[in-house]
């Protein structure tokens, strides 16, 4: 722990209501602005400052608090198809632990059985009863967000011609050659220029004949 949470953050939390008595339950509902980088970048996420509606229950248990909690808000993307902007109604579960410094994940004291420091690092621990949520909470919402999001499930795209909107011309076309068929037609009007040229030296050769 680098830095001491604030408790005037609103993604900070105080768990010293329900002390340490297992079993005990609190249940919160908080809105919140979205912090910075809230989703996945260049595709889709919650705008930053974006209000999130938060309900959330800590449960005391004997090595921390659970925190089970749903995040909801409004993420704003690009249609991946038609690249039109769009809103999008995002609803995060989340389950988190967050531990007691002086707890080991079986409920007793560190000092009696030391903890292999990787496990350590992979845990979130409570500070003086505080938790920060921003951590959980944007890896939830990124779990929620889709990774292709669409503006509709029947989106037709852009022409990949042209790059007309499908949707709005939905008659449109452009008219297909069989690239077989277009290599003989090159060869047709190869051989009909030959002739041609061929109809032209002939004709050039009487005329000479002629004056003759």
């Amino acid at each position: 722990m680098s830095t001491r949470l604030d408790h005037r953050n609103p993604l900070v939390f105080d768990t010293h209501e329900l002390g340490r008595r297992p079993g005990a339950l609190q249940r919160l509902t908080r809105s919140v602005d979205a912090p910075k980088d809230f989703g996945i970048e260049g595709v889709i996420g919650v705008p930053e400052g974006a209000p999130v509606e938060l309900e959330l229950r800590l449960e005391s248990v004997m090595e921390g608090v659970l925190v089970t909690g749903t995040a909801r808000a409004t993420a704003e993307g690009e249609c991946v198809r038609c690249l039109e902007p769009l809103g999008q109604e995002v609803a995060a579960d989340f389950q988190e632990m967050f531990t007691y410094p002086d707890a080991d994940d079986r409920g007793r004291s560190r000092t009696a059985e030391p903890v292999d420091d990787a496990e350590d690092e992979d845990r979130l621990f409570l500070e003086d009863g505080l938790f920060d949520l921003e951590s959980v909470l944007r890896d939830a919402v990124v779990l929620a967000l889709p990774m292709q999001p669409v503006c509709r499930e029947t989106c037709a795209g852009l022409c990949p011609q042209c790059g007309i909107r499908l949707d709005e011309n939905p008659d449109h076309n452009h008219d297909a050659l069989d690239i077989r068929w277009a290599a003989l037609q090159g060869l047709a009007e190869t051989i009909q220029d030959g002739e041609k040229d061929n109809m032209g030296g002939a004709e050039a050769g009487v005329d000479e004949k002629q004056e003759k």
